[in-house]
């Protein structure tokens, strides 16, 4: 599977996210650029998860059905946004209760438009994704709430 380059201008990969991204900030979702999405991609989706949430994995942005610009601006409102872990549609910053915390933002070009109900979640995304990625990337940002 071809794999797509995944950057923020925001931050650099494995670097912190700014507050300004978080629960502490303006809580809004960062810029993002995707290199290397495939001609037959027709939609990208963007999954965005806390694997270090002390009640498991948190899922803090689900959306799908973005333009394949290559380019999703800050506080996008592009695509289909789902529900987070707090049954909430759209983007919820990191907000780690304690620690430093990973943050990976996966994107995944489609070969097809999803038709998802808005208040569908990771998993119905996920199973509506399969036989259609056509490639896939990660970034990974850090964050560590200043108290």
């Amino acid at each position: 599977m071809k794999e797509l380059i995944v950057k923020s201008p925001a931050f650099e990969k494995g670097k912190l996210i700014p507050s300004k991204y978080t629960c502490d900030g303006a809580n809004v979702s960062p810029p993002l650029t995707i290199e290397g999405i495939p001609e037959k991609a027709v939609g990208l989706a963007v999954m965005m998860e806390d694997p270090d949430a002390p009640t498991g994995m948190y899922v803090h942005w689900v959306v799908w059905n973005i333009p394949t610009t290559g380019r999703i601006e800050e506080k996008t409102i592009l695509g289909t946004h789902g529900l987070n872990t707090s049954k909430e549609r759209g983007y919820h910053g990191p907000c780690p209760p304690m620690g430093t915390h990973r943050y990976l933002l996966r994107v995944y070009a489609l070969d097809t438009k999803l038709n998802l109900n808005p208040l569908s979640d990771k998993e119905d995304l996920e199973n509506a994704m399969q036989s259609h990625v056509v490639a896939q990337g990660e970034l990974m940002g850090l964050y560590r709430r200043v108290r």
